[in-house]
């Protein structure tokens, strides 16, 4: 995850980004100290030029409400989900008890993820493996410290007079019954929330997971991601918000296909957070 931490450190000069420096665990360590938190970045968030923003963000966020926290930069590797998902069960295994090492090495206890994937994983597939911690998404983290009175969707941007539609991942929603927490960080904006049909526990799918992110699509009449942009569309959303990097991928494309750029925008609940309070 070099990538990672030479990306956000040149972007994370305090005079002109306001969020300082992103430590990793051996600097702290080394000085010492133990953070209150690990942020999982994960590859998206690492290496995929879009899902690095939504990194940045989160950083803002963390920065903003003075929470110590580190990365593992070089040290972080996948956490072994595609891989299992695709029927490769000793690779998973493989990469999977190298990053719990790595954590149990730093003796870490609490894990925020960017990613539901990451999210799934550590938290439920982890322990049978000697990886037990607490594991947190960053849409539950940035609920909780509105709820804290921390972030309060003021001096920064307006959604005001927007519609704004909340697209569930699966494997935040229907996987770990994370529903509301998403919902509560955009209800603090001044803005229009609009449910699609399927959402909550009856969400459709983005296409993305399963692995299938990471193969082409098998032939069918249509791509699941137009199905899910034409359902934004009905409901005459103008920004979607997600809390996946796989979603954002996918719910992006499809509104590419549909030349729909300039009128629909696919924003992650962190970024939409850190636009609302000025970050």
């Amino acid at each position: 995850m070099e990538d990672l931490t030479n990306n956000i450190n040149q972007h994370s000069q305090p005079s002109a980004e306001g969020w300082g420096e992103v430590a990793t665990m051996a600097q702290l360590v080394a000085e010492g100290k133990e953070p209150e938190i690990l942020f999982w970045v994960g590859c998206a968030g690492s290496f995929d030029e879009r899902a690095q923003k939504i990194t940045r963000d989160i950083c803002k966020i963390l920065h903003h409400v003075r929470i110590n926290y580190a990365v593992l930069g070089t040290e972080e590797s996948c956490t072994g989900d595609p891989a299992k998902r695709a029927g490769n069960e000793f690779l998973f295994q493989m990469q999977a008890m190298t990053n719990i090492e790595v954590l149990n090495g730093y003796n870490i206890k609490k894990i925020v993820t960017g990613c539901p994937h990451c999210f799934n994983t550590i938290k439920n597939e982890y322990p049978g493996l000697g990886g037990t911690y607490e594991v947190i998404h960053h849409s539950q983290l940035i609920q909780q410290l509105i709820d804290d009175g921390k972030l309060k969707a003021e001096g920064g941007e307006s959604f005001k007079g927007k519609r704004i539609t909340y697209h569930d991942p699966c494997y935040l929603g229907r996987g770990n019954d994370v529903y509301e927490a998403p919902r509560r960080a955009l209800e603090v904006l001044d803005t229009e929330l609009v449910e699609m049909k399927r959402c909550r526990s009856n969400g459709l799918c983005c296409g993305a997971g399963g692995a299938q992110m990471f193969k082409e699509p098998e032939k069918g009449d249509k791509n699941i991601n137009m199905e899910r942009i034409d359902e934004v569309i009905s409901i005459n959303a103008q920004v979607v918000a997600a809390a996946c990097p796989f979603c954002m991928t996918m719910l992006s494309d499809g509104v590419k296909n549909h030349n729909k750029e300039d009128e629909i925008k696919v924003l992650d609940i962190a970024e939409i957070t850190a636009r609302a309070n000025g970050l």
